[in-house]
């Protein structure tokens, strides 16, 4: 069996103080408080912008030697757009984000071992951006092809037709992986299963990201589950256990928008992945 090795889409929530942090802890302790109840995180503020070296080395400072940190690639690689609508003509574009990749890849080794893979998360792509799947094929080929090998990548792609074996093929050619992620307007990742191998480098990465929308209709914090989305864990369970036989690690991360809390949703996956006969705990169904 591979190692598990698992936390949440990021550790800044607020509204976890109570039922995650303790009441009144600063911000700036809530991750050495994250790393003693995980062993990874993914750093999400990363796509907004190349941190600072010291917050890095903060982040590395503040966590134990076994620690994962995970981080995505910045929008302005992966989206480009100034508004919601992703720019093709710069997207993965080397003459145009390369010193971005570069600074970005030179901050995040201050991590040193601490780094875990680094995830290009891109945005749905409407034809304006490219006009078929096989431009973007190729933009992202040459791209990863010129990407350092000192560092482990992934890669997220929203559009679900592109999701194909000319994608899964590139990718497996460059030991990237393809991240499986349920969120609200893709498939489940158990259904592309069924007729692709999924697995495309010595490791598998698995994102719970959810419905935005039906999270949200239901609450305005993030203390507590909300959504019942047992039926999805199962089969998350049972598509971990089968690509878990291929790999040497799995990562998996969970968001607050997959049922309401971050922390109760991968502590549910864990436990049925670990022990599916174990007593629930008291979070793992919504009140």
């Amino acid at each position: 069996m591979a190692e598990l090795i698992y936390g949440t889409s990021s550790w800044s929530e607020r509204t976890w103080e109570g039922p995650f942090y303790p009441e009144g802890m600063k911000p700036g302790e809530y991750l050495s408080h994250y790393a003693t109840a995980f062993k990874a995180v993914e750093a999400d503020t990363t796509y907004y912008g190349i941190p600072r070296p010291q917050v890095v080395d903060g982040w590395r400072n503040k966590t134990p030697a076994d620690f994962v940190m995970c981080a995505k690639f910045p929008r302005d690689i992966v989206h480009a757009g100034e508004g919601a609508r992703p720019n093709g003509d710069v997207v993965l574009v080397p003459e145009k984000v390369g010193e971005t990749t570069n600074e970005f890849l030179h901050t995040m080794a201050r991590l040193g071992d601490k780094l875990g893979p680094m995830v290009l998360q891109f945005p749905y792509f409407n034809k304006d951006a490219f006009a078929r799947p096989d431009a973007f094929y190729q933009r992202l080929d040459r791209y990863l092809g010129g990407l350092s090998q000192e560092f482990r990548y992934a890669v997220e792609v929203r559009n679900k037709w592109w999701v194909k074996q000319p994608l899964l093929d590139i990718l497996a050619r460059h030991n990237v992986a393809f991240v499986l992620v349920e969120l609200g307007y893709m498939p489940h990742p158990a259904n592309y299963a069924k007729k692709l191998d999924l697995v495309t480098a010595d490791f598998v990465y698995a994102r719970l990201i959810g419905d935005r929308k039906a999270v949200d209709a239901k609450t305005k914090t993030f203390d507590k589950l909300v959504l019942d989305k047992t039926p999805d864990i199962v089969r998350w369970v049972e598509l971990l256990h089968e690509l878990a036989t291929q790999v040497t690690k799995v990562y998996a991360f969970a968001n607050n928008h997959y049922a309401g809390h971050g922390p109760a949703t991968i502590r549910e996956l864990v436990r049925r992945i670990q022990d599916p006969t174990s007593p629930a705990p008291d979070d793992a169904l919504p009140r």
